[in-house]
This record gives structure tokens, C-alpha cells and sequence, in this order.
């Protein structure tokens, strides 16, 4: 753990080596972590640095074009699933404010003739950036793979079958979520950044990591800085499978708050995959997960239904 982060750092090059004790030591070192704090930052993912910079690149020629333009992006009807989302639309649970930032949605590439083909809107197509969709749907790519890695050892460390996790996870609802934190021009009334919130997916991976910002509540209720390395990407439990563990993988409130002063006059630029299931799996808890010490703590219901209840309470679906 370097001096920088309070979360602890592991390797995924660890779980693919031949080596079955590194694999071991990355189970232990990921399930520890998420038993505990609930992040980690992760290095041997599969993002290289000329993927990664060139979404960066077409994520800030984006959120540079015109407000009319990135409005003709915003399509009504979805619950803001996919395109454009505009600044303060969304909102934490039980706030009002809405939060400081506008984003994008990209979400999943089904195959054909899978039978979630129609549950999904299409992505939407940006016509002034030719390249943006294309490094959009590398990305995703490339964070979907790494999170079913990462699925991999946890399901390893719950007593599960190593593939446990991957039918419920491909042609899942994942989402790729370019944010913009815009430059604060003036004294924000109660609204940050991104307030206190735990993520409704299986796990989220964050890209942008790197310079304070990210706030992670620990045990205690303390807050403590997430920073990554430029290399690494932050990994958290989200709800989902916090649920269908009966919360032995803990999903951690975190927020984003406004920088310093000084640094008002800067963007932020953050970009979270949000690894979601099929709509029908089942969250319900897994038997091993139960026993007199910790008694089931949660309904049945499908990752469909959940989702559901969650965007509502997000004000991203009007009922």
C-alpha cells in the first residue's frame, strides 16, 4: 500500500499468473478488502495508456461542445440509460440538490440473438466526434472483461464455482459513465460534487481516480481519501452484491466533494463502469453467506427489480 491511500492496492496479473498461490494471495488480498473497507485500487487491468487517453480526449472534446448540441443528446422516455445526461439532473437518495456534474451513458453491445437484445435502449451516436463511440465501446469493453476477472476471485472466495458470476454477468446492464464535474463558479448552497451514495451494481470500476476528490466512509464513519495511481482503477462492492452476499462484501458509502478553493476554476473528469447482471438474476442471499450469526438481513427480488426501486429513489425514473 503505497502512502497516498488509505484503500489497499492489488494486482489482477497476480489472479491471471499460472502461479496458484499468487492466484490465492489475489482472492485473499480482494475478498479481505471488500469484507472490510469494500475498495480497492487495481493495477494489470486491461485498459492500456493509449486507451485510456484517448477516451479522456474524446470525453473533454464532448463535454466541450455546446449545451444545444449535447441537449440533442439527451433522449427523454429512458431514465437516462444512455446519452447525454445534463448537469443536476440526478440526485443522492433522499437529497434534493442535485449534484454537480453532467455525465454520458454508454451501455452494453448485446450479441444478436440474445434474448436481452430488446430489454436495452440503443447507444446513442455522437455525429460531431466519429471516434468517440468507437473508443467508448473499447472502453467498456476492456472494463467489462476486468470486472468479470475480478467477479472471478470473489466468487472463488465465497465458496463458489470460479465462473459462478460470468452467465449472470455477460449481456449484463452495465453502464460506462463519463462524468464532468464542471469548474464552481460560485459558492455551492448544500450541493457537491457527487454526494454520499452507495453504488446499486455488482461492482463498480472507476477510471480517474488519481488527485483527492473520492471520499470513502470507513467502519468508524470516518472519511478517507480513495486516491489511485495513475495506473490503477478503484473498485468497489456495489449494493447488488452486497445483497446477495447478506452483506459479508460490504458496499461503502463514498462521495465526491468539491476541491479547495483554488481549484474551483479546474474540471473533474471521472469515468465509472457500473457491472450490472441480467435483469432475472436472483439476489437472493447466497445460502453459505447465512447462518445463527447472520441471519438472512434481506428479500428476495431479481437485479431487474432493484434497479427498478433504485432509479426512482435517484429521481432518474418518474413514476
Amino acid at each position: 500500500m503505497n502512502s497516498m491511500q488509505n484503500i489497499p492496492s492489488v494486482d489482477l496479473r497476480d489472479f491471471l499468473s499460472d502461479d496458484p498461490k499468487r492466484k490465492q494471495k489475489f482472492v485473499n488480498e480482494i475478498g479481505s478488502a471488500f469484507e472490510d473497507i469494500g475498495f480497492v485500487a487495481l493495477k494489470g487491468h486491461f485498459l492500456d495508456d493509449k486507451l485510456v487517453n484517448e477516451l479522456y480526449s474524446e470525453i473533454r472534446n464532448f463535454f466541450a461542445l455546446p449545451l444545444e448540441t449535447k441537449h440533442s443528446y439527451e433522449i427523454p422516455g429512458i431514465g437516462g440509460q444512455r446519452g447525454y445526461v445534463s448537469f443536476g439532473t440526478e440526485h443522492a437518495k433522499g437529497r434534493k440538490e442535485g449534484d454537480l456534474k453532467e455525465f454520458w451513458h454508454f451501455g452494453q453491445y448485446v450479441s444478436e440473438n440474445s434474448k436481452y437484445a430488446s430489454e436495452y435502449p440503443e447507444n446513442v451516436e455522437v455525429k460531431e466526434l466519429p471516434r468517440f463511440n468507437e473508443v467508448g465501446k473499447e472502453a467498456y469493453q476492456m472494463l467489462e472483461k476486468t470486472g468479470v476477472y475480478v467477479l472471478r476471485a470473489l466468487a472463488l472466495r465465497l465458496g463458489l464455482d470460479e465462473f459462478h458470476f460470468d452467465n449472470f454477468a455477460k449481456d449484463g446492464n452495465s453502464i460506462l459513465r463519463p462524468i464532468h464535474y464542471p469548474p464552481i463558479t460560485s459558492e455551492p448552497a448544500n450541493a457537491i460534487r457527487a454526494a454520499a451514495h452507495g453504488d446499486i451494481n455488482l461492482i463498480t470500476l472507476l477510471m480517474g481516480a488519481q488527485g483527492k476528490g473520492l471520499q470513502v466512509q470507513n467502519h468508524n464513519g470516518d472519511w478517507i481519501d480513495a486516491i489511485a495511481e495513475p495506473d490503477e482503477l478503484v473498485i468497489n462492492v456495489g449494493d447488488m452484491l452486497s445483497r446477495y452476499t447478506n452483506n459479508k462484501l460490504k458496499s461503502t458509502i463514498h462521495q465526491v466533494v468539491n476541491p479547495p478553493r483554488e481549484l474551483w476554476g479546474t474540471s473533474r473528469y471521472s469515468v465509472p463502469f457500473f457491472m450490472h447482471p441480467v435483469s432475472d438474476m436472483p439476489l437472493n442471499c447466497l445460502e453459505n453467506c447465512i447462518d445463527a450469526e447472520h441471519p438472512k438481513q434481506f428479500d428476495d427480488i431479481t437485479a431487474g427489480d432493484y434497479l427498478y426501486e433504485r432509479l426512482v429513489d435517484l429521481g432518474l425514473i418518474k413514476i
